[in-house]
């Protein structure tokens, strides 16, 4: 789903259910007991009528307050996950084109990817703790500064079909946008980042949309000094890894997800577990190769599942 913004110093569980409402400000209540889908867009919607005896079933058999499996594809293979990055917009001078490089080149194999591995797919193969930065690319404002989800597509599937990146079905493509662009479904007043999947060269392609936290540094970023110098960057990142995990457990939005639509990081937004100070007064909860981040805990899926920054 879509990375609800930040609203507020309030408690992170109200924040998210207020962004909720926000998401679906406009849209008709669902009936008491119906059947919830994710859309990627930051909020759930009611399933179709041909899926709810399906989705009673499933959920049904599944212990309340839990994440269930939903049958979809899981994002298992053994080699892990391949990130391609596509820098859109203008990112000279930007010390991002290099934060963000050193947090996916060492998010595999931490304590925190590893939450991801108590997931599996159909044939019970559990998601393994890799990452692979394979690929990132400059893109300078090719669909202009104000985006809609189907140029964002249009980005990706363009940068696929020219060869500049590979077609991989294994990989999730992130476009990165510079704070001058504007995506106009939502950013900065619904959210923060999202995914989705689409067939782009008879593939399924599943992608991503980040803005610089810049942009908007209340509603996208948890603190306005950040551990790394970069405060809307380093927003990114905690959206970067919420978008990341869910596109890894949920990347057609038919796997895992909770009963209320909810992916796993949805759950867990906006909180961040213990925290420590650095050196220029921010505060952090991790260090990935030598860098302090501030990233959101993400779900762990056992009998007792929770929020958490490792198993």
């Amino acid at each position: 789903m879509k990375t609800a913004i930040r609203t507020g110093a309030i408690s992170a569980f109200t924040a998210l259910a207020l962004a909720a409402t926000a998401a679906m400000a406009g849209t008709v209540r669902p009936p008491e007991g119906a059947q919830m889908v994710p859309t990627g867009k930051g909020f759930a919607i009611r399933a179709d009528d041909d899926a709810v005896e399906q989705l009673d079933a499933v959920q049904s058999a599944a212990a309340a307050g839990q994440i269930i499996f939903h049958g979809g594809p899981v994002m298992t293979n053994a080699t892990g996950v391949n990130v391609y990055v596509i820098w859109y917009g203008n990112w000279s001078g930007n010390t991002g084109t290099t934060i963000v490089p050193d947090f996916l080149n060492n998010l595999g194999g931490s304590p925190y990817f590893a939450i991801n591995t108590t997931y599996y797919d159909s044939a019970n193969v559990f998601i393994p703790n890799k990452v692979t930065l394979k690929g990132q690319v400059n893109d300078s404002y090719s669909q202009g500064t104000s985006l809609s989800d189907t140029k964002v597509r249009t980005i990706v599937s363009s940068k696929i079909s020219s060869g500049v990146l590979p077609k991989d079905r294994n990989g999730v493509y992130f476009v990165l946008t510079s704070k001058d662009v504007n995506e106009t479904s939502g950013f900065c007043t619904q959210y923060c980042g999202w995914h989705t999947h689409a067939t782009m060269s008879s593939t399924d392609i599943k992608y991503s949309f980040v803005g610089d936290a810049a942009r908007c540094i209340n509603s996208c970023a948890a603190q306005s000094t950040s551990p790394n110098g970069n405060a809307g960057v380093d927003g990114m990142i905690s959206v970067i890894a919420h978008e990341l995990e869910e596109a890894a457990t949920d990347p057609d939005l038919n796997a895992w997800y909770f009963s209320t639509g909810n992916e796993n990081a949805d759950q867990c937004a906006w909180t961040f577990g213990t925290q420590y100070t650095t050196g220029n007064g921010s505060k952090a909860n991790m260090n990935l190769g030598g860098r302090d981040f501030l990233i959101q805990q993400n779900w762990i899926r056992a009998a007792s599942g929770k929020c958490a920054l490792h198993l």
